[in-house]
């Protein structure tokens, strides 16, 4: 018994990679050493262990939005615009990690999270446009990355200036 994928493995693999060095880079960027334990968080946060199955969910999720997204849309312009608002969320996602951990900048990865909030916003109106089941996958990336921002804000108030 086969599975049914209307577009080949090519866009699953393409899609699995790419969330895979995503999640790699911005992984390899995300030092929790002296300096990020020293720092004031809310007492909220969300538990550092929690962290790698949610983002593991989110890249999932991501991934499914973006082959279903794929499949769905006609080729040419279409599938450019796709392949754009992906590039464009995946390097913003890398650089929020560079930003606040190598950089040791949460003053600046405050302003950068807002453009990665928008991206995945856009994220989802793009692939909303050809796979409505793609942008519902998408939310839970959009609310994370609001925790996150929060956090961010949360953390530049409580330890700023840098």
């Amino acid at each position: 018994m086969g599975v049914a994928v209307s577009g080949g493995w090519t866009p699953i693999v393409v899609a699995a990679l790419a969330a895979i060095v995503v999640a790699a880079a911005g992984a390899w960027l995300t030092a929790l050493g002296p300096w990020y334990r020293s720092l004031r968080v809310p007492s909220w946060k969300p538990p550092d262990w929690a962290f790698g199955p949610v983002w593991t969910t989110i890249f999932t999720l991501t991934a499914i939005a973006g082959v279903l997204a794929w499949n769905a849309a006609p080729d040419g312009r279409e599938r450019t615009w796709l392949i754009a608002a992906f590039g464009v969320n995946g390097l913003l996602n890398i650089a929020w990690s560079g930003v606040f951990f190598r950089l040791r900048r949460p003053d600046w990865a405050l302003v950068e999270v807002a453009a990665l909030w928008l991206s995945v916003l856009g994220l989802i109106v793009v692939v909303g446009r050809h796979s409505g089941v793609g942008a519902v996958l998408l939310l839970p990336y959009l609310a994370w990355v609001g925790i996150a921002a929060l956090l961010n804000r949360s953390i530049v108030r409580l330890n700023g200036p840098f």
